[in-house]
């Protein structure tokens, strides 16, 4: 969303960095930003601050990064607006080759001024803190998941191979468990390998019950019943998505939900020519990823299992319906699709674009 400043106040436009912040202050009526550097401790951050008389008069902006949103929180508790500018949706000017702080701060502080930039959603401390636990599950699976690969490539490359059915499960682990290495150095390798294996999955189930208290208290409650009541979305990936979006009304449509997924298709058309190609991968990764997993449920036929009847009790009889409606289409979807493509990758995209549309739906539903 484009941010129309007023022009009778200042825009204070800043290029943030781990130990130093670029600034460019522009009054009203000026077309030449004051550009000054300061540090990023608490001290510099008052004395900027302290310059302002009148902070409610004052209009601040800054690109979203690894800096966070602390800086935004602490400007708006003083009283001045404060923005987080989206990165990627900065305009860029063809043939610009050089990049220095003072000149990003100086022209973002231009851009606002012009309201050619958009804002990012700055979430409260709480669904931060939530998002950050979801997000940090997600690293520990990654982990897990290298450290079962790399026990299982050593157990291949000394002729170890299980042919009995899907790996890591209760009938593998009890394989694993049987492997016996004459020579000590390979005992001691398969050792190490194993207890980090152990190490990585108990994190994962010490984290997952730290998730589960959040199914059921504010503000996620809500979101995440109407949400587990899809196929394929479970309370947990119900909380991923919930806490990653928070406010769903930001997005007027769902073309526009699916493209903050980079669920949408590329383009590069001109003239008579139209040319498509995959899927953008641009905006939140952790929401793609999600809805790319839930999207494999839908490979079957359209069916209410024990768990997820189980998951509709209590729900509103319209949000099981429209559950009920997305299963059908989707499960349809899905056949259909895989009868006519040779991937099935860009069989599951497709179906994950459109169960964005169905989540998007349901949490904006009056």
């Amino acid at each position: 969303m484009l941010i129309h400043v007023p022009p009778d106040v200042d825009v204070l436009a800043m290029d943030v960095h781990k130990n130093t912040i670029s600034t460019a202050l522009l009054e009203p009526g000026s077309h030449r930003p004051v550009i000054d550097k300061i540090s990023t401790d608490d001290e510099s951050i008052r004395r900027l601050i302290g310059r302002f008389e009148t902070p409610g008069r004052v209009w601040a902006c800054y690109e979203a990064g690894p800096t966070g949103y602390e800086l935004s929180r602490t400007l708006r508790r003083t009283g001045m607006r404060c923005e987080v500018i989206a990165p990627s949706l900065i305009p860029a000017r063809p043939g610009d080759r050089i990049k220095t702080d003072r000149r990003d701060a100086s022209r973002m502080a231009l851009l606002f001024r012009a309201g050619q930039l958009s804002a990012v959603r700055v979430p409260t401390v709480a669904e931060e803190a939530v998002r950050d636990l979801c997000r940090a599950r997600a690293d520990m699976v990654i982990d897990q998941t290298r450290a079962r690969h790399r026990l299982g490539k050593f157990l291949l490359r000394h002729g170890r191979v299980w042919r009995d059915g899907t790996n890591w499960t209760l009938k593998h682990d009890a394989w694993i468990a049987t492997q016996r290495f004459e020579d000590p150095a390979l005992t001691a390798t398969f050792g190490h390998y194993r207890a980090t294996l152990a190490a990585r999955e108990a994190a994962v189930t010490a984290i997952d019950a730290d998730l589960a208290t959040w199914f059921t208290k504010a503000p996620f409650a809500d979101p995440v019943a109407r949400l587990a009541a899809y196929r394929g979305i479970t309370p947990l990936g119900a909380l991923t998505l919930a806490s990653e979006v928070c406010d769903w009304r930001r997005f007027p449509t769902a073309a526009m939900f699916m493209g903050f997924c980079g669920l949408v298709p590329s383009e590069h058309s001109s003239g008579e020519r139209t040319q498509r190609g995959g899927i953008t991968h641009a905006g939140n990764t952790h929401l793609r990823t999600q809805l790319v997993e839930s999207a494999w449920a839908y490979k079957a036929r359209p069916a209410t299992g024990a768990t997820l009847t189980k998951r509709h009790q209590g729900l509103d009889p319209a949000v099981v319906a429209r559950a009920w409606t997305a299963q059908t289409r989707l499960c349809g979807k899905f056949g259909r699709l895989d009868a006519r493509k040779t991937n099935r990758k860009t069989v599951v995209t497709a179906i994950a674009r459109e169960l964005a549309g169905f989540v998007w739906a349901e949490m904006t539903a009056a």
